[in-house]
C-alpha cells in the first residue's frame, strides 16, 4: 500500500501547490489541507494543533517550509511523522527526490595544503593569524613559503611556534638549507626536493615531496622515487601543474601518465598556477582541479590566496574535494550533490512564469507588495496591479511611496538584489540575502523555526 502524505498551506499557495503535485505524478498518496490564513508562511504549529485534530488519515505531514514550531509537538499531536517541506513550492520535486540520496559531505581524500607565501616577509603572529585563517576554511597543513635569496632569520621559531599551536606544518623551499631547518626544527613536510636533493630526507624526519630534476620529465623521478621505496620512507610525488598556455595540457596529460606509471604513489596538485593566474571565477576552477584529483587519486593539494580574485580558494578547494568525493562514492555525477560552487548561477533560478506570477498578483487583497523575477524581468505586485521591468528604476514612479522613506528604501534594496539575480541568473527569494555559495565572506545564520521571524523592514516604523 503506498504512503500517505498531508500536505498543509495556506490560501494563496493552495493552487500551485496541487499544480506541483499533479505534474510530480508521485507514487504516494496525497491530500491538500488549507489552513484559514492567506500566507502559507503564517501558520503555526499551534494554530495547526487549534484547527486540524488530526492527519486526516495520512501517514505522514508535510509542512510549507517556511513554517514556525516545533515539529515534535506536531508529532506528537497527531501521531504521525511531521516535516517541513522546502521553502518553495516548485521544489517539492527535489525534495522527494533528493530525500534517499542525502550526501554526507563530512569526508573527503585530498588534503589541503594551504601556502603562507613569502613567509620571510611576514612575522610569527600574522602568520599563526593567517594559519587560523586556512584551517578555519578546511586547510590541513599549514606550508610556509619561504623566498630564494631572502633571509628567513625566524624559520624555525615559526615552525615551533605553530607546531606547539596544533598545526600540521610544511616548510616549502628550493634552498637545502631551509629544507633543514624547517624540518629541523618540526615541520610534517618539506617541498620540494628533486633526486639532486634527495639527501636531506635522510637527514630529518620530514615527509618529502618530490618534483621531477627536470621540469617535465617524468623519469627524473624514478631513481628517487626507488630510492624512497627501498628505504619504506612515506613520500608524495608532485608532478607539477602548469598555467594556461604554458604547458597546462601537456601537464595534466603529464599527471596522468604518472599515476599510470605509479599507481599506488601519493600524489600532489599545485592548483594556483590555474587559480591564481587565470581571471576566472576560482570556484569553477576548483571543481575541475579537484574532479581531476580525484579521478587520478591525487591525495594533497597546494593552494594560494595570493591574488585578490582568488580570496575564497581555500573553501572553495574545500568543498570541491568533499563533493568530488561523495560523487566518487556514489558513483554518481557531481551535480545536485550541494550548492556550494555555484557562486554566480543556480540550478534553478526563475521558479514561476510571469503567466504564473500574473495568476498570483490576481489573488493578492492587501497593499504590500510581492517582488519576483522570472525569465522576463523584475515583476512588483499587490492588490492595486503588477509591474514589470527589466530598470528597477522604471518601477518606482508607479509605486506611490514617495512620502515613506522607509518604504522605498525597503523596496530599493529589495530591487537591487532582484535586478542582480534576474542578470546573473539566481534564486530570488524576497526579504533574503542572495546565495553566494562559498563565496560569500558572510557567516552562516541558522534560522531557528521554533520562533517567529523578527518583524521586516516593511514591517517597521520609526519614530522620532
Amino acid at each position: 500500500m503506498s504512503e500517505k502524505i498531508l500536505f498543509i498551506t495556506g490560501k494563496l499557495a493552495e493552487k500551485q501547490v496541487r499544480q506541483v503535485l499533479e505534474a510530480m505524478q508521485p507514487e504516494f498518496q496525497y491530500k491538500v489541507h488549507v489552513m484559514g490564513v492567506t500566507v502559507a508562511a503564517l501558520i503555526t504549529v499551534d494554530m495547526i494543533i487549534r484547527r486540524l485534530p488530526d492527519a486526516l488519515g495520512a501517514d505522514r505531514v508535510i509542512l510549507p517550509g517556511r513554517c514556525r514550531g516545533d515539529l515534535a509537538v506536531l508529532s506528537q499531536h497527531f501521531g504521525v511523522p511531521v516535516e517541513r517541506g522546502p521553502e518553495e513550492i516548485k521544489d517539492l520535486p527535489q525534495h522527494f527526490g533528493m530525500a534517499a540520496h542525502h550526501y554526507d559531505l563530512s569526508n573527503y581524500r585530498t588534503k589541503i595544503f594551504a601556502e603562507i607565501v613569502d613567509a620571510p616577509n611576514v612575522g610569527i603572529e600574522a602568520i599563526l593569524q593567517r594559519a587560523a585563517y586556512y584551517v578555519a576554511n578546511g586547510a590541513d597543513v599549514i606550508d610556509i613559503g619561504c623566498l630564494p635569496g631572502t633571509p628567513f632569520p625566524h624559520l624555525r621559531e615559526t615552525i615551533q611556534t605553530l607546531k606547539q599551536a596544533g598545526y600540521t606544518v610544511s616548510i616549502d623551499s628550493l634552498e637545502d638549507a631551509d629544507l633543514l631547518a624547517g624540518a629541523g626544527a618540526g615541520a610534517d613536510y618539506m617541498l620540494s626536493l628533486t633526486e639532486r636533493s634527495l639527501w636531506i630526507a635522510d637527514e630529518v624526519a620530514a615527509t618529502p615531496i618530490l618534483i621531477p630534476q627536470t621540469h617535465g620529465d617524468l623519469s627524473t623521478l624514478d631513481k628517487a622515487i626507488e630510492t624512497l621505496l627501498a628505504k619504506g620512507r612515506a613520500f608524495i610525488v608532485d608532478p607539477i601543474l602548469d598555467p594556461i598556455h604554458f604547458g597546462f595540457t601537456e601537464s595534466v596529460v603529464r599527471n596522468h601518465a604518472f599515476r599510470q606509471r605509479y599507481p599506488e604513489v601519493e600524489m600532489m596538485m599545485g592548483v594556483g598556477n590555474l587559480t591564481e593566474l587565470t581571471h576566472a571565477d576560482t570556484s569553477g576552477i576548483n571543481a575541475l582541479l579537484l574532479g581531476i584529483c580525484s579521478e587520478l587519486d591525487i591525495g594533497h593539494i597546494l593552494a594560494t590566496e595570493v591574488s585578490k580574485h582568488a580570496c575564497r580558494a581555500i573553501r572553495e578547494a574545500d568543498r570541491a574535494r568533499r563533493i568530488m568525493y561523495a560523487a566518487k562514492q556514489h558513483n554518481t555525477l557531481p551535480k545536485h550533490i550541494a550548492p556550494d560552487l555555484l557562486t554566480v548561477h543556480d540550478t534553478a533560478p526563475f521558479l514561476n512564469s510571469r503567466e504564473e506570477i500574473e495568476t498570483l498578483a490576481g489573488q493578492i487583497k492587501d497593499p504590500s507588495y510581492r517582488i519576483q523575477v522570472s525569465g522576463e524581468g523584475l515583476h512588483v505586485f499587490n492588490r492595486d496591479g503588477l509591474h514589470t521591468a527589466l530598470d528597477p528604476f522604471e518601477l518606482y514612479p508607479k509605486l506611490g511611496v514617495e512620502a515613506d522613506g522607509g518604504h522605498a528604501f525597503y523596496l530599493g534594496v529589495e530591487l537591487a538584489r532582484a535586478e542582480i539575480a534576474w542578470q546573473l541568473g539566481k534564486r530570488f527569494t524576497q526579504d533574503q540575502p542572495l546565495n553566494w555559495g562559498c563565496a560569500s565572506q558572510a557567516a552562516e545564520t541558522t534560522v531557528d523555526l521554533h520562533t517567529f521571524k523578527p518583524a521586516g523592514t516593511t514591517m517597521k516604523r520609526h519614530e522620532d
